[in-house]
Order: structure tokens, then sequence, then C-alpha cells
């Protein structure tokens, strides 16, 4: 399951869209030998009508094929890592609840200290060769923690590292990515390229849990861990094999201070009415979703008595709703409309939560595997819906500011959700943590109803010009 993305696991954070609208498309490129200029968003001249989409849709476009294939092994190991990092400090150095807690929040604090920079300067950079950077600094992460187990030196202070520095690595990606898909795509194409990312994403909630579980059971939850490695190496290949030329950001006029670019998307975000409610209602839902999600495995191996193979099931499990919100996201939005659509989604998003605290032995794991899965269509839906509309509705030279100064408020909520569960789980244990936990995120979806969203049909196409 995955935290409201940008309102785009456990820990980890937007479709039918309206129209797009052409003064939002990415600039036109570069030309590289053999590329088609009407087919090509990144060489296609400015102001020359795009051809029409070919049969099969995404499926025949390479380059989407390989960021396709590139963020699908990433998420699948970053899943693997979400199971395995917190069974590592469980069961092979013995930590207590409020220091896995911890380790969730290490991997998210870096929103907080170098998010709004992080999008200043995506703007600045070619997004691929960040993304690159990224894959292999994870990559490297991650290979640390088999090695020094091997050695016999694994320590928590270790793994605290590793989470914080993947954490970083991650906000780069993430927010490179964001800007990266409207490059490779034309505007029109963005939807069904998030809905497709969006539901092998969801995907990867199902299976690297279960595999870390598998694997946890039979080789050791440190061994997991290469598998996570092996995904990022995987991802940086991919990304290498693009062949779209991406055209170095361009300023307008004389060069500006990181201070006021930074500002500059943190005012946009805050003066429009429909991104400053999506934002405020991503960060309260982050709070509960990551609130439990911290302390969901000591829960489940302390409390419930399972063993890693039932927890990367029940974790899996809880996960399944979100494929089906992934897929059926695009339809929704046709059918009832993107606005209405995001609102239906965030319904699921909170009340089905409290059904997770409810778990025990038996039967009444069925309690919070049902409740994961409502939840998880829920924020898949809502992911889809809010991915697009903020890609084709942003001025694309904004896209990396606006995209961070949501997500900085998104995900700077979750390590103080991660710390405060924690606190609250060492207390009055881990089961009480998440029903705290759910009880919040039943209440969030009260957020959207302020503003303009509860009286549209659909999301707007543009900003409204001042």
């Amino acid at each position: 399951m995955t935290p409201s993305a940008g309102a785009t696991p456990p820990p980890r954070t937007a479709g039918a869209t309206p129209p797009p609208r052409t003064a939002g498309a990415p600039a036109a490129g570069a030309r590289r030998p053999g590329a088609d200029p009407a087919t090509d968003p990144a060489v296609r001249p400015a102001g020359r009508p795009a051809a029409a989409a070919p049969r099969g849709g995404l499926l025949r476009h390479r380059d989407f094929r390989l960021l396709w294939a590139a963020q699908t092994a990433s998420a699948v190991g970053s899943n693997v890592t979400a199971v395995a990092l917190p069974l590592v400090a469980v069961t092979v150095l013995d930590a207590s609840t409020f220091v896995v807690a911890v380790l969730t929040a290490a991997a998210w604090l870096p929103w907080l200290l170098v998010g709004l920079p992080a999008g200043a300067w995506v703007d600045r950079l070619p997004r691929r060769p960040v993304m690159i950077a990224c894959d292999l600094g994870s990559a490297l992460l991650f290979l640390s923690v088999p090695a020094a187990a091997v050695l016999g030196v694994l320590t928590v202070t270790q793994l605290l590292v590793v989470a914080l520095g993947a954490g970083l690595a991650r906000v780069f990606f993430e927010t490179a990515d964001q800007v990266y898909l409207p490059v490779l795509l034309r505007p029109e194409q963005v939807p069904e390229g998030n809905a497709k990312l969006q539901a092998t994403q969801t995907a990867s909630y199902v299976l690297g849990p279960g595999l870390a579980g598998v694997a946890a059971q039979v080789a050791g939850a440190v061994t997991a861990l290469l598998l996570d490695a092996l995904s990022f190496l995987f991802s940086a290949a991919c990304l290498l094999r693009i062949r779209t030329v991406e055209r170095r950001p361009e300023r307008a006029g004389p060069a500006r201070s990181l201070r006021r670019e930074i500002g500059e998307g943190i005012r946009f975000v805050a003066r429009d009415p429909y991104l400053r409610v999506l934002t405020a209602f991503g960060a309260a839902s982050n709070v509960g979703l990551v609130g439990y999600q911290a302390v969901l495995v000591v829960f489940l191996v302390r409390e419930a008595r399972l063993a890693p193979a039932p927890v990367g099931a029940l974790v899996a499990a809880m996960s399944l709703g979100g494929i089906v919100g992934a897929l059926s996201a695009t339809l929704l939005g046709r059918r009832l409309g993107t606005a209405r659509a995001m609102l239906l989604a965030a319904v699921f998003t909170g009340p089905p939560a409290l059904l997770i605290p409810l778990a025990g032995p038996g039967g009444r794991l069925a309690l919070p595997a049902i409740g994961g899965m409502l939840v998880s269509l829920g924020v898949a839906v809502g992911n889809v819906l809010k991915g697009s509309f903020r890609q084709t509705y942003t001025p694309h030279h904004l896209l990396g500011r606006v995209t961070v100064s949501m997500q900085m408020l998104n995900y700077g909520t979750i390590p103080l959700a991660a710390v405060a569960a924690g606190a609250v789980g060492a207390a009055y244990g881990a089961g009480t943590a998440i029903a705290v936990m759910t009880g919040w995120l039943a209440l969030t979806p009260a957020l959207l109803l302020i503003g303009p969203l509860r009286r549209r049909w659909d999301l707007p196409v543009a900003p409204k010009r001042p």
C-alpha cells in the first residue's frame, strides 16, 4: 500500500484526465537520428500537430516501455525493502518497536531536509541522468547491508544510514520522474502513462512483500535486501537505453537565486485552490497511512505471532485492491468525472482502515486484509487522478518545483507520523498505535470537501488567469 502520492510505500506517494492544454506541453528537444518529428514528443517542432496514437497505445512506445520496466523493477525492490528492512531490525538485531518506527522516519526525513531545493535543482538539470545516479547510489546502499552482515558488523545505526541515504536518493528520483514522463509522452498520453505506471507500482506492493517474506523465511531477511539492490541496477540499465533526447532546461531571463525559484513553486501551490486542498489531504492521510504501516510488521510478528512468510503474504494481500484501483482509475474518471472519482477514492482511503486494528489469529486475519484492500484501492485511484491532473495542469517549467512543494508537505509529515506511532507503540503496544493512526485516517476524506472540488464534475484543464 502506498501513501497518497502528491496530493502519486507502505511507506512509500494522481485517469482519465481533462483534455490536455497545449500550454503545459513539454518544450521541443533536439532531434535525434531516426526520430520522426511528427510522433516523437522530444523532437516535434513547436506548432506541428501530433500524429494519432499508434494502435496498442503506449505498449508500442519503446522509450516508455523502458521507463515502465525501470520503475517496475525499482518499485518491486523498494517494496521488498519495506518488509525486509524491519524484519532485519526485528529478527536479526532484536530492535524495539520505536527503533523500527524510526527506520521508517529516516527513509522519509530527506523530504523535509532537501525536498524544496531538490525541486529547483531538478528543474535546472536533465532528469534522466539524475534518475540513473539515484538508482546506482541506492543499489550500493542496499548492498552494504548483506556485506556488513557477512562481516559480522551490521548495526541498527547502519540500517538508519541506509534508510536515510535511500530516502535522499528517492527525493531526487521521484521529483525527476514526475517531470520526465511528460518529456517522453504527448500531453494526451500522460493519463495512460500514469495509469500503467500506477498499476505496476501497485502490483509491486503485492509482489514485493511476498518476495520479502519468502526470501526471509528461506534465506534470511538480510539476503532479501539483495533483491532490492539488483532491482535498482536493472532500473539504471533500462534508463540508460532510452533514446529520447531531452533538451537541457532553459531559463527565461537572467539567472535567479535558488530561493526565488523555490518560492515560485510554493506560491503556485499555495494560491491554487485545487493543488492547495489536494496537498492538505495528502499530508493528513499520509499521517494515518504511514503511521500504522510503520508498526504493522512489529504488530504482526510480536502480537499476532506470525512468521515472516505469512507477514509478507498478509501485507501483499492488503495491497491487492491497489491493482484494481490503478487499472480502473481511467474508466472511473471518464464515467464519473475526475473530480467526483477523486472524492469517491477518498471515501475508500479512509473509513475501511478501521478494520485493520481488528486483526487477530485465524479468521480475524481476513479483517486487515479486507480493510487494506479497500484502502489501497482508494489510494491507487487517487494517485492516478492527482498525478495526471498535476502534470497536465501545471506549467511545465514549474512542474518540478510544484511537484516537490506538494510532496514536501505530503511526505514531510511521514517522519513525524512514524515517530509518533513508534512512541505510542512503545508505550501502549503496536496494536494501540495502529488503532490511533487508522482512526485518524478514517477522518481525512472530509478535507476534500473544503474548496471547489466538491462542486465540480471534472478537474480543470488549466489554472484561471489572474
